[in-house]
């Protein structure tokens, strides 16, 4: 059987000039190209002069796919899989596949290239001797607040993915969480009206709520903590989740817990499995099967009362 492979390819986030020549060859030398949107990545390989096959692998199908191409792949083809821009893999679905190959044996070989939030860690001035990416925050307000004290004791910058119509609620929530901190607000990177804000969060917050509905994908980036704050900071983590889990306490039933009050706020199952696999340092998929699982059991419980 010939040995197939999965090249996981970082594309340019804004200027098409940062494509590199090797992203360029391993597109042309792939069976065909896995990609978010046809559209986006068809453009980028008509710039670079490659014609290849496109296959559509966003969120909402690639789970479906992802055995079906493993199985192409250990039947001896090649594929390069990009996203619509960046790195695959991060805050993207690209992982799920990756999981898959690896699961299987398939080789898994990455083309670095561009990514937004490491570009606008420096194009911030903030200082990234620590940083932690978060990628996007819960969208609903009480989880995006708990969330936000969960990361308030992380002695480094805080590396934030967001979309245009929600960045004026992440600012005003981050104002309230950091009202001391300095943070910047990158837009259009590597694009011609690339933007760099930064203010104090507050000051920060107000801006753009009078600027009105800014354009372009996002990466805020938050100054860590001083040494004061951090010393406020510094008690345990779960205390930030209103006591939900002591120190002392049995794990899983901490963890049953906090899936208990996330699907009670109604947070995403997916949203909620990032969170609390990570709080707990567990592997997303199985917290995010419990979640499934106690979800299904609360709503068979509601229906028979």
């Amino acid at each position: 059987m010939a040995a197939g492979k999965l090249y996981v390819v970082g594309t340019p986030i804004g200027n098409r000039g940062d494509l590199s020549p090797r992203a360029r060859e391993t597109f042309a030398a792939a069976d065909a190209v896995l990609c978010e949107d046809t559209r986006v990545t068809g453009k980028l390989l008509a710039y670079a002069g490659v014609r290849k096959p496109l296959v559509r692998c966003d969120e909402n199908v690639i789970a479906q796919r992802a055995q079906g191409l493993v199985e192409r792949m250990r039947a001896g083809e090649v594929f390069a899989f990009a996203s619509d821009a960046g790195m695959p893999g991060v805050s993207d679905p690209g992982q799920v596949l990756v999981d898959a190959a690896r699961a299987a044996d398939v080789a898994v070989e990455v083309i670095p290239g561009p990514t937004a939030c490491i570009t606008a860690l420096v194009s911030s001035g903030i200082a990234c001797d620590h940083f932690f990416f978060e990628g996007f925050l819960p969208r609903k307000a009480p989880a995006r607040a708990r969330r936000l004290a969960e990361l308030a004791p992380v002695p480094g910058a805080l590396l934030l993915y967001e979309s245009p119509h929600r960045v004026a609620d992440t600012l005003d929530a981050l104002a309230e969480a950091y009202p001391l901190r300095e943070v910047a607000l990158c837009r259009e990177l590597t694009k011609l009206h690339e933007e760099v804000l930064r203010a104090p969060a507050p000051e920060l917050a107000r801006t753009v709520r009078e600027r009105g509905e800014l354009k372009g994908e996002m990466v805020v980036v938050v100054a860590p903590p001083d040494e004061e704050e951090l010393a406020r900071r510094c008690a345990p983590w779960a205390q930030a989740e209103g006591g939900e889990g002591d120190a002392g306490a049995d794990p899983d039933a901490a963890l049953a817990a906090a899936i208990r009050r996330a699907l009670a706020e109604g947070e995403a199952a997916s949203s909620a499995a990032k969170r609390l696999s990570q709080r707990f340092s567990r592997k997303r998929r199985d917290v995010y099967a419990l979640i499934l699982a106690m979800a299904e059991e609360a709503e068979a419980g509601a229906g028979q009362a």
